[in-house]
């Protein structure tokens, strides 16, 4: 599945519509970067992998702008925890 996953600014989340239903990923920004807070999919579009595509797209964003990441949701914890040899060294320890 290919998923189109835009920035939205002003909502401070990072989101996706899969048939018609919006999933992402709200966060907060701190001095040395951000705090993804939630991972919200909801349960018509769960299972596919929806949350998998916007925590790795928001990880590669961390890492393209040079962020520090705080993993406030447990989702994006355990998915840093799975991916160590690629996210371990932007991961802030709460």
């Amino acid at each position: 599945m290919n998923i189109e996953i835009v920035h939205n600014e002003s909502e401070k989340r990072f989101q996706t519509v899969v048939d018609g239903v919006t999933a992402y990923i709200s966060y907060t920004i701190y001095q040395a970067g951000i705090d993804l807070v939630h991972t919200i999919v909801p349960k018509e579009i769960g299972g596919r992998g929806v949350a998998a595509a916007l925590t790795e797209y928001v990880l590669n964003y961390a890492i393209d702008n040079g962020m520090r990441v705080r993993a406030s949701c447990s989702y994006v914890r355990a998915y840093i925890e799975r991916h160590k040899d690629k996210y371990s060294t932007i991961e802030d320890k709460i």
